[in-house]
């Protein structure tokens, strides 16, 4: 897959999310809630799963027991994961929360990058570039189908080299497509309202729904 089908993948990703996130209920025109809840189905949400689970693994296999780096990273993946879902469910009530702890996850996984690279250099290991070899070959599984079904037995037959690499990948991309949903949702903010102006314009379209049967 070339950069621009990618750029076309991960851009129609974030629309994806949006709508996942925010389709309304047409058959009710004063609706403002929007719905929320579906963030296990949102490829950063599963590409973030999986940066949690390899992470566990990793801490364990390669460092040592009472390292405070093994909770570190555990906590930054996971808080890269969560504030996700929790982000996801504070829609419905919270622009504001919303892109809050969207933010917070996009922070929390950058965080998370520091320690794999962190981890590769002092210990005199390589951190892939793009005139790696493998560079490629790893990209493009960090961003097929194929990883969701099968990393849990890939990365036991990887070195720690190879692990953080993919970890790297990985962060990458989530990051990549949560800045992308943090820019939508701060044009949807500034087009639409938080939810208070869409809580009176609801009422509005209310009120002036019942004075025009009236008139009629």
């Amino acid at each position: 897959m070339d950069n621009n089908n990618q750029n076309n993948q991960n851009c129609s990703e974030v629309r994806n999310i949006q709508n996942n996130q925010n389709t309304p209920n047409t058959s009710e025109s004063n609706t403002f809630l929007p719905q929320h809840g579906h963030y296990r189905h949102l490829r950063v949400y599963q590409v973030t799963e999986i940066i949690y689970d390899i992470t566990y693994y990793f801490t364990q296999k390669y460092l040592r027991l009472g390292d405070r780096t093994i909770d570190q990273m555990v906590q930054a993946a996971r808080s890269g994961k969560q504030n996700i879902a929790e982000g996801n469910q504070a829609a419905a009530t919270s622009s504001e929360t919303e892109i809050k702890l969207t933010n917070v996850a996009k922070a929390s996984l950058e965080e998370l990058l520091t320690d794999y690279e962190d981890y590769l250099r002092v210990r005199n290991l390589q951190q892939w570039g793009q005139l790696h070899p493998r560079y490629e070959a790893l990209r493009q599984y960090a961003r097929s189908e194929k990883i969701m079904q099968d990393y849990t037995q890939q990365i036991k037959r990887l070195n720690d080299e190879e692990i953080a690499n993919l970890c790297i990948t990985l962060i990458h991309q989530a990051t990549y497509l949560l800045h992308k949903l943090l820019i939508t949702m701060q044009n949807r903010f500034v087009t639409e309202g938080g939810i208070k102006e869409q809580m009176y314009n609801a009422r509005a379209n209310y009120r002036n729904s019942i004075n025009n049967n009236k008139k009629e």
